[in-house]
């Protein structure tokens, strides 16, 4: 008798927006990239319902995967683009925000870690 996988999706690959189009000016991409990666962790979480993990292995999982730097870096990235956007480096208002979001980079990191 054959056996059935358990397994929800298998994913071979990701092919970004950039990838399937030229990469567009002024953030567009973001409004095709920001929908697909929360459609991945959305699909993330279903298999994690409907999977008979328990928590380690969920945890375990996801950090093998460096999903937390993923995560983090996003970011960062965020963080290190505000600033060099900045007219005024030394504006408070730019580095709060600057700041803020580099924050979170160690928010995620640290919310990993203590998993």
């Amino acid at each position: 008798m054959e056996q059935q996988s358990k397994a929800v999706a298998r994913i071979g690959s990701i092919e970004t927006g950039g990838e399937r189009t030229a990469t567009t000016a002024g953030g567009e991409d973001l409004a095709v990239l920001a929908p697909a990666a929360a459609a991945a962790l959305n699909l993330l979480a279903d298999a994690v319902r409907l999977g008979g993990a328990d928590h380690d292995d969920i945890v375990q999982a996801l950090k093998a995967a460096r999903v937390d730097e993923a995560f983090a870096s996003v970011f960062d990235a965020a963080s290190e683009r505000v600033m060099a956007t900045a007219d005024d480096p030394y504006d408070f208002d730019v580095r709060l925000h600057a700041d803020n979001l580099a924050g979170a980079v160690g928010d995620v990191r640290r919310a990993f870690h203590w998993l």
